[in-house]
């Protein structure tokens, strides 16, 4: 039986493509220059970074938990990078290195605090926003601290500024296709051998054939200004592995049930502490990379990166589906949100908005995102 044109999935699956063209079309018709190589390829880094952030919180939000530090950790981490590249003369490979570890070592004690103290994530994390910002700030003295000391060592301020070749960029979009179409085809017949229902055969090769098709137009579109950016890969391969993890292993298995049931899951055997440690270690992995990601992007490391990044991500999980009290979510609604978000503070950005308006969009955005949450989820 077709979905009833007042489903509440059926809306919730519309909305949010609707939505994005909705605002693509009002940003182009305001600002010519928004559909433009250029700017799309730069709004293609940002949506890198806010969507590699969102992927991270998406793990915690699953199991009905929040980290409202993830935006000053953005900023010192990729602080922390910074001044040993700079003011200490270390390889770039050796002080991302660092960073990834400091912000491992971080996000476990949180963590480990959560659950072993049973102290609510908010509580946590909200002392983690005030303590990672004022050692953030001491990191850098507060001043402006570049991500490179030159040509010779310029591997962090590559992850920004790095292009695919024009060649590359098509092969990458081809293979990746490839791929998908090869996992969504093996995923059919492995139901079909479990006497499972399964969709047509046209209909489950058209999904991996009109992404195909989107990532040529992308890489098209990109190579018009410089080519397909190093972080669009980085945000491939790491929705790659957050996919992975959610679908395919016990982890990801274990991260909805305690979302959805946190006794339930107890008492079915999961360790609950420690899969909430793991959730928040690849949230201190993803803050990581984002913070180099963003620092990179600004070029130096100043007070403000990373500022309020922990709203956009949370708003991009909540707008993407993704329920505050745990146990559901997909990865492709969080890119999508991350997308919309991205799109509506570039497109801000190009019609020149003033800062006051920005702030009281993306909190209007993020009122009106939980609000349809909780709406849908009392249904």
């Amino acid at each position: 039986m077709s979905p009833s044109l007042k489903s509440p999935a059926l809306i919730k699956s519309l909305a949010l493509p609707i939505a994005l063209v909705v605002a693509a079309a009002f940003f182009a018709t305001k600002e010519p220059a928004f559909l433009g190589a250029r700017n799309l390829t730069q709004l293609l880094i940002e949506f890198s970074t806010v969507g590699t952030l969102a992927l991270g919180m998406f793990l915690v939000i699953l199991t009905g938990n929040i980290d409202l530090s993830v935006g000053s950790g953005v900023g010192l981490i990729g602080g922390i990078a910074a001044v040993l590249v700079f003011k200490h003369e270390w390889s770039a490979g050796a002080a991302l290195a660092t960073g990834l570890g400091a912000a491992l070592v971080l996000w476990v004690l949180m963590g480990t605090l959560i659950v072993k103290q049973h102290i609510p994530s908010f509580i946590i994390t909200l002392g983690g926003l005030l303590i990672f910002k004022g050692a953030f700030w001491l990191v850098i003295e507060s001043s402006t601290v570049p991500v490179s000391r030159g040509d010779e060592d310029n591997l962090y301020s590559q992850l920004t500024t790095f292009y695919l070749s024009h060649g590359a960029g098509l092969a990458l979009a081809v293979a990746a296709g490839a791929v998908v179409t090869i996992l969504r085809w093996r995923g059919r017949r492995a139901r079909q051998e479990r006497s499972l229902p399964v969709p047509p055969a046209a209909r489950a090769l058209l999904a991996p054939l009109i992404g195909t098709a989107a990532g040529l137009g992308l890489v098209i579109v990109c190579n018009q200004f410089r080519g397909v950016p190093l972080s669009l890969v980085i945000l491939g391969v790491t929705t790659a592995l957050i996919y992975f993890v959610t679908r395919h292993t016990a982890f990801g298995r274990y991260l909805y049930a305690i979302g959805g049931n946190e006794e339930a899951a107890r008492l079915s055997g999961i360790r609950v502490e420690r899969v909430l440690v793991g959730a928040f270690a690849i949230m201190g992995a993803m803050v990581a990379v984002t913070g180099f990601l963003v620092t990179a992007y600004s070029g130096a490391s100043t007070t403000t990166v990373g500022e309020l990044m922990e709203l956009d991500a949370i708003a991009a999980c909540v707008i993407g589906g993704v329920a505050l009290k745990g146990g559901r979510g997909t990865v492709w609604g969080v890119l999508l949100g991350a997308l919309i978000m991205t799109v509506l503070l570039n497109g801000m950005t190009l019609m020149a908005v003033s800062p006051e308006i920005k702030f009281i969009a993306r909190g209007v955005v993020l009122a009106v995102a939980v609000w349809l949450d909780v709406r849908f989820s009392r249904r």
